[in-house]
């Protein structure tokens, strides 16, 4: 299980890690494996939009069971499939990096993190850098 000490710690480093590389304000949602918020950053300056792109990309990855990296492999290779996927979820899939599943020490996935406000392979790796904090497993896709 995830935790909320756990999750705020992700979104601040998932903040660090954007600040110690210039990148523009950056929002970070981190999800429990059901799908609920446990943590949120939206950092000042950064668009409205952000929020719901940085859900997606965690309930996107959390939905499917896969990173938001391999959803977007997929919308590449399957775009009726996904934009199906899209429309199931009523919007809550982004298929772009930046959705990183969390796993825990036995492979389990314990919750999401998504981040948006750059490039998706920086969002990606805000994502990562977050997860690691923890000394957990960030699971892109592939």
């Amino acid at each position: 299980m995830l935790t909320y000490p756990q999750a705020a710690t992700m979104v601040e480093r998932a903040l660090a890690h954007a600040r110690d590389n210039g990148f523009p304000p950056m929002t970070v949602a981190v999800l429990g494996a059901g799908g609920r918020l446990i943590s949120f950053g939206r950092e000042d300056g950064s668009s409205l939009l952000r929020e719901r792109i940085a859900r997606g990309k965690a309930h996107g990855a959390l939905n499917m069971g896969v990173g938001s990296r391999s959803l977007a492999g997929r919308a590449k290779s399957h775009p009726d499939f996904v934009n199906a996927l899209v429309a199931l979820a009523d919007g809550d899939l982004v298929p772009v990096p930046g959705g990183v599943l969390v796993r825990d020490v036995d492979e389990n996935i314990v919750g999401a993190v998504g981040v948006s406000g750059h490039q998706p392979d920086n969002d990606e790796d805000c994502a990562i850098q977050a997860i690691r904090a923890c000394d957990l497993r960030p699971d892109p896709g592939a």
